[in-house]
C-alpha cells in the first residue's frame, strides 16, 4: 500500500502542518513516510504545498509527478494539481476559494465546506469562552 498525497494553498492556511499531521499518524502506523515541504520565500500568503507520502514498504524518493490524493486549497493550487491526480483517485477541495471547479471525471471529488465548518467552530468556542469568563 502506498498513499502518495498532495496538499496545496496559500501559505498560512495550515498546508505544511496538515502535512505533518498526516505523516506523523503515518510514524505511529508503523509506515515509511515522506514529507517534504515546497513555499516561497514570503510564505504567509505566498504559494505552499506539500508532499507526503506513506507506504509500508521503502519509499525510493520524494519526488512525484502524479498523486493518490490531492487536498487543494485555493485556485492556482487547483490548476496546477488538478491534472496531476492519478485517475482514479482522489480531489478534496474547499469550494469558498475556488472559482473554478474541478472538471475530471476519472477521480472522485470531494468539496468541503473547511472554511465555514472552522469559523463556525471558532464562534462556537469563543462564545463558550464569554460564557465561561463573564457569565454570558
Amino acid at each position: 500500500m502506498t498513499e502518495e498525497i498532495i496538499i496545496a494553498g496559500f501559505g498560512g492556511q495550515g498546508v505544511l502542518s496538515m502535512g505533518k499531521i498526516i505523516a506523523y499518524s503515518g510514524l505511529m502506523q508503523g509506515l515509511e513516510v515522506s514529507w517534504m515541504p515546497s513555499y516561497g520565500p514570503e510564505i504567509r500568503g505566498g504559494t505552499a504545498n506539500v508532499t507526503v507520502i506513506l507506504s509500508d514498504s521503502r519509499i525510493s524518493s520524494p519526488i512525484l509527478q502524479k498523486f493518490s490524493t490531492a487536498i487543494i486549497l485555493n485556485q492556482q493550487s487547483m490548476d496546477k494539481f488538478e491534472p496531476m491526480v492519478k485517475p482514479g483517485g482522489v480531489l478534496i477541495y474547499t469550494p469558498s476559494t475556488i472559482t473554478r471547479k474541478p472538471t475530471r471525471t476519472d477521480i472522485t471529488i470531494y468539496p468541503i465546506k473547511a472554511i465555514e465548518e472552522a469559523a463556525g467552530s471558532t464562534c462556537l468556542l469563543m462564545r463558550r469562552l464569554l460564557r465561561l469568563v463573564w457569565n454570558w
